[in-house]
């Protein structure tokens, strides 16, 4: 049976994007013939957004997509994403053209090749990306290494968007935080888990907020609250945590079977909407 990769795309007023990054995803050439599952969590759009996406739900019966009636964040987005997820791989998307699919091969490759139970992408370490703001990445770079010297990781890019997981470890995640903490959330409970975890390099075309860009510095401020809490204040049951390795990707051979998650039942989740 192939395997499956499970794409978790939380969306918040991105009218004028979101056709494009699905364009994308559906284009890019997915390694050693994995299968797509596409799942989209619309968190409370105002700007139209859901108009498209209950356009999409008569065009692709293949898609879920799930519709929160009030926002709660990109965490929250991202938590409903990961139950309504059944793939042997989950990988997480956002929905502004930041991040290009396109980095899905190197992405993956740690994980196929049996090396990795977690890949993180990194801004710093390779490839092109926008230059924009400077207080940001002074920021990030310290925001980082605060949770590298909690986590004992040595990480180049704590904050970035990309990061995969197999699905025994997505399971074991719990994530709580409703905004973008949950990036130092999951970094922690990956550390405390003693997953094995990669970072590769991915492409960058960052935004300006007057072209969309959400995060703010009161997310900062939360940044530092998580690091705190989910490094000191929750329980930690390995011993040791791992070490990142930076990898550039080779070719991928099969990962062993998973035991995938049972799909949603009827009535589990009334807010799910599917094709009929």
């Amino acid at each position: 049976m192939p395997q499956v990769l499970s794409i978790i795309i939380p969306v918040y007023n991105e009218r004028d994007l979101l056709p494009q990054v699905l364009q994308r995803v559906e284009q890019v050439e997915l390694p050693n013939g994995l299968e797509r599952q596409v799942i989209i969590i619309d968190d409370g759009s105002t700007d139209g957004t859901r108009d498209i996406l209950r356009g999409l739900i008569r065009e692709r019966p293949d898609y879920i997509i799930h519709f929160h009636e009030e926002n709660q964040g990109k965490g929250g987005g991202v938590r409903t994403g990961l139950k309504l997820a059944t793939g042997d791989i989950v990988l997480i998307q956002d929905a502004d053209l930041e991040y290009n699919p396109r980095d899905y091969q190197q992405l993956l490759t740690p994980i196929l090749e049996n090396k990795a139970d977690a890949v993180f992408g990194s801004r710093f370490i390779g490839n092109s990306r926008r230059v924009l703001y400077f207080w940001h990445s002074v920021a990030n770079k310290m925001l980082t290494m605060l949770s590298n010297m909690l986590s004992n990781l040595n990480l180049t890019d704590m904050e970035c968007c990309y990061k995969v997981f197999t699905r025994e470890l997505a399971d074991r995640l719990d994530i709580t935080e409703p905004r973008f903490g949950l990036e130092p959330e999951m970094t922690a409970k990956v550390a405390k888990l003693g997953a094995r975890l990669y970072e590769v390099p991915v492409t960058y075309d960052g935004r300006t907020y007057a072209e969309g860009k959400k995060i703010t510095w009161k997310d900062g401020l939360s940044a530092l609250r998580c690091i705190f809490k989910y490094n000191l204040l929750t329980a930690k049951q390995p011993a040791v945590a791992p070490r990142v390795e930076q990898i550039a990707g080779a070719g991928p051979i099969p990962i062993s079977d998973h035991t995938r998650r049972p799909k949603l039942g009827d009535g589990q989740d009334s807010g799910m909407k599917k094709a009929a």
